[in-house]
């Protein structure tokens, strides 16, 4: 009986994907390094040896708010009260200025002999602008400085990374990180005793 072979080949559907994953790879750069935890704990005392480690460049995700956590990272949050400030300074002038403007420019009225220029007349309305700027100026101030909205972030490629708004806590070393290495931040999450660590790639 005479068998007839044929070269080996790859299917097409296998070489198509094996194109698509180099692709893939060649369009994105590495983001960081991630842990999960399954308790709040862990990723509080995982969050005080990176910072003690001196990373700077991280960020944690959990479902719900862990007391102490921005302390254990070293956050320190100064541009939303600083831009609160000089939005309530900006309110206190615009409602003090606007006043100023109608009662002795725009539309003066004598009336009874008082003075034109009556300011304590302006404090009520100039003291709800001042909230009213500060207010609006925080919103805007930390919606810009957290990026929102943000469709996307490259954390959202991270393995299990859906848990993170039920049950599971993460911890993320950025690769712009001073002191970031590949490897060895790898195996500093890897002591911590996570569930797991995963490399977080970003496309770009």
């Amino acid at each position: 009986m005479e068998m007839t072979t044929y070269p080996a080949t790859s299917p097409p559907a296998l070489e198509a994907s094996a194109t698509e994953a180099v692709e893939a790879n060649r369009n994105s750069i590495l983001y960081g390094v991630i842990a999960e935890f399954e308790h709040p704990e862990e990723l509080l005392d995982a969050a005080e040896k990176a910072r003690d480690a001196g990373f700077k460049r991280m960020d944690a995700y959990a479902p719900f708010p862990v007391e102490g956590l921005s302390e254990a990272m070293g956050f320190r949050d100064v541009w939303v009260p600083i831009i609160m400030f000089l939005g309530g300074v900006a309110g206190c002038a615009t409602g003090f200025g606007l006043l100023t403007w109608a009662t002795m420019i725009e539309y003066p009225l004598n009336i009874g002999g008082r003075p034109l220029f009556g300011w304590p007349s302006f404090i009520p309305i100039t003291f709800e602008v001042t909230v009213l700027f500060a207010s609006l100026s925080g919103i805007i101030g930390m919606f810009a400085l957290n990026k929102l909205p943000q469709p996307y972030h490259a954390v959202f490629n991270a393995p299990n990374f859906e848990a993170a708004s039920g049950d599971r806590f993460f911890l993320c070393i950025e690769a712009k990180d001073s002191n970031f290495d590949r490897n060895a931040t790898r195996q500093f999450l890897e002591d911590t005793k996570p569930l797991r660590v995963s490399e977080v790639m970003e496309e770009h």
